[in-house]
């Protein structure tokens, strides 16, 4: 069904699908990741999503446009999960350890979304680019903070710098695309679990040498 502009309405009726914004940006998410941004025209991305090439420019105006949602969406979901978790109660090591697992969870659930921030990037302008970078550090700052609490505590060391201790891990969880293959011997959960517990163990004090 059309607005008389000639774009497709978003809202469907029970039973017709995802709307016409949703189908484009799973379409874009999935071609994007297979062939690559620069390789993927318009007209395949509507033909895919069946379509108007009206109905897409109602929405996004580029395919930039559709680039910068893919990030914005997973980015998005991740800190309000993170922010939920930091924010709940309990021992700060429960919730560093739950944020931990949580964050390769979703990144494995959305592994096209991570393959496309890493190849292609560089593709936004450099206003978008700015932004994306800016969120995601915000995002490491927050579970950098749930660190810096534990040390506050004496939970976790303080010879390690937070700074560092994040770096590592989100390096580890940002490669994930490059090895992680869906139904193989571990879910996203149980990877997130020996994540989490590697990143907890390196985190603990030493135990004090026996007569010290």
């Amino acid at each position: 069904m059309q607005n008389t502009d000639g774009s497709e309405r978003s809202a469907t009726a029970p039973g017709r699908g995802p709307a016409v914004p949703d189908r484009l940006l799973s379409v874009a998410t999935r071609l994007f990741a297979e062939q690559g941004f620069e390789r993927t025209s318009v007209q395949e991305l509507v033909s895919a999503a069946g379509v108007t090439k009206g109905a897409m420019y109602h929405y996004f105006t580029s395919k930039e446009d559709l680039l910068y949602a893919i990030y914005q969406r997973v980015l998005a979901m991740q800190t309000e999960r993170l922010n939920a978790f930091a924010g709940a109660e309990g021992p700060v090591g429960e919730r560093l350890r739950n944020a931990a697992v949580d964050v390769v969870h979703t990144t494995v659930d959305n592994l096209d979304d991570t393959r496309i921030f890493f190849r292609s990037l560089h593709m936004l302008s450099d206003d978008r680019m700015t932004a994306v970078r800016k969120e995601r550090r915000r995002y490491h700052e927050r579970f950098r903070g749930m660190i810096e609490e534990g040390q506050r505590e004496g939970v976790f060391r303080t010879d390690v710098p937070a700074d560092i201790a994040v770096t590592q891990y989100f390096g580890a969880v940002h490669h994930l695309s490059t090895w992680y293959r869906a139904g193989g011997e571990l879910t996203g959960s149980e990877v997130g679990t020996y994540f989490a517990e590697l990143l907890l163990a390196e985190l603990r004090p030493a135990d004090p040498a026996p007569g010290g």
